[in-house]
């Protein structure tokens, strides 16, 4: 493989007239419009729909259902703030429940629109879509193709000069625990459910797994999350992960740590989580939130050249290139960080690459990330677990928000806000936002690391009176002198 320093594309790829793109995801769609619009002929092999799992049954129908949650949570903690919901005969409200039909039904028609927004744009821009499943075919020196088999069995051939694989991954399933849309779920099928379920398990206390035990706790059902390690949110910061678990578990979520999957088995209305130690746990519900495998099996990897590792994920370097010259690949598949934003920051510098355009590679470092819990999590640069590990030196602020007068108003008492910083320089190298709208919180700590500013920097600009992000402007006036 080419080595990543070198981000000049090579001069006879610097105006390439073909560029064919498997996959119409983020890392799809957004690479045909960086094309289309340094002049490239484009065409989009999509098989799932415009968007990708992405739009259509990940990202954003998980954090639909998630804003309704948050109006849920937000009822829940009304009273506190002087709120009191009356029926028609002037009783206090005892309860307030959800219609998950018509909420589902608002999920989906809205991940339909915005793909639908999304093919109207490319089209616009001059990209051709083939719906169809895209794969590489053997094709002479220095050229690619593309064999396409169309939803009617039409098969067709695309030539290229660069090919861009985009796509993607799906749920991980086990033989012990396989869904069966109805009551056994992957995230993609809850959308389906019409019905209340009376009780919920979630299998996976990661990012997926939280986030859907948090929202449907929200909803009003009596959620179970199995854990595998010893908190929640293994991969997140520590001190984050502590705060969600103990507002999920004051909630009334039951959260079994150190709990290993063994099988999930259905019985009529019962479906039945059997745990490794011979424990079992009952509910009406399962969704299993096991992790995912990449989309590239019969892509044709093997017989181009293109490297795959242990898991079957595509290998690029920092400016998305795989080990075959002209052929680049973004996105889940590569499982470089599987973030939507991720995967569309490599689709654009891999077509800014190809197509002789000023870029930069992929720097990780930069990336905002956020758990749609409640409260959200957000996180960007270095982390609590690299300082502790001596990884990397730098002084730490944390300040609690149930100490700003906003979220006093507000009614917020779970969250903080954490910088890191350089000794010496006081560089802002990273930062957590723990509370309410935590990814928005995020981005003038994600400024301040990608553009390398000083705690004193961050400090010196206004920020509203009271507002969320005053604590931001705290944190960073304590690592004054560090």
């Amino acid at each position: 493989m080419a080595s990543p320093e070198h981000l000049t594309a090579p001069e006879h790829l610097t105006a390439p007239e073909r560029v064919v793109i498997i996959g119409g995801g983020p890392g799809g769609y957004e690479s045909a419009l960086v094309a289309a619009q340094l002049g490239a002929e484009v065409t989009v092999v999509d098989s799932d729909g415009i968007g990708g799992s992405a739009v259509l049954t990940d990202c954003v129908p998980s954090k639909t259902l998630i804003a309704t949650a948050e109006v849920m949570t937000e009822v829940a903690d009304a009273a506190e703030l002087g709120v009191v919901f009356e029926d028609a005969a002037g009783d206090v409200a005892s309860k307030v429940k959800v219609d998950l039909a018509k909420l589902n039904a608002r999920v989906l028609r809205l991940a339909a629109e915005q793909s639908a927004d999304i093919a109207r744009r490319l089209e616009r821009e001059g990209v051709t879509v083939v719906r169809g499943r895209g794969r590489l075919s053997t094709a002479p020196a220095g050229a690619h193709q593309v064999e396409v088999t169309t939803a009617d069995g039409v098969e067709q051939v695309l030539e290229a000069d660069t090919v861009l694989l985009a796509t993607g991954a799906a749920p991980r399933t086990l033989p012990s625990a396989q869904p069966d849309g109805e009551r056994i779920l992957t995230w993609e099928q809850v959308y389906g459910l019409t019905e209340v379920p009376q009780s919920l398990i979630v299998v996976g206390s990661g990012v997926t797994g939280a986030e859907f035990a948090s929202a449907y706790l929200a909803l009003g059902i009596d959620v179970t999350l199995v854990s595998s390690r010893d908190r929640v949110l293994p991969g997140e910061d520590a001190d984050a992960s502590a705060v969600l678990e103990d507002v999920a578990k004051r909630r009334g979520m039951q959260v079994l740590s150190k709990s290993r999957m063994e099988s999930v088995t259905r019985e009529g209305d019962t479906v039945t989580v059997t745990l490794t130690d011979g424990r079992s746990v009952t509910g009406s519900h399962c969704i299993l939130a096991l992790g995912s495998i990449p989309n590239t099996a019969d892509l044709g990897l093997e017989a181009a050249g293109v490297a795959t590792d242990e898991g079957g994920f595509i290998k690029v370097d920092k400016v998305s290139r795989t080990s075959t010259r002209g052929i680049y690949a973004a996105g889940d598949c590569t499982g470089v960080l599987m973030l939507a934003s991720v995967a569309a920051m490599q689709g654009r510098i891999a077509m800014w690459h190809v197509l002789g355009d000023a870029v930069a590679p992929l720097d990780l470092r930069k990336v905002s990330s956020n758990v749609f819990t409640a409260p959200e999590i957000a996180t960007v640069g270095c982390s609590q677990k690299a300082v502790d590990d001596g990884e990397i030196v730098a002084e730490v602020v944390m300040l609690k928000l149930a100490g700003n007068p906003r979220a006093k108003m507000q009614g917020v008492h779970d969250g903080f806000v954490k910088l890191f910083c350089r000794p010496g320089t006081g560089t802002v190298v990273g930062g957590v936002v723990v509370g309410p709208r935590a990814s928005e919180l995020i981005h003038p700590i994600s400024i301040a690391v990608a553009e390398k500013l000083t705690a004193d920097q961050v400090a010196q600009v206004f920020t509203v009176y009271p507002s969320m992000s005053g604590s931001i402007a705290e944190a960073a006036r304590r690592l004054h002198n560090v």
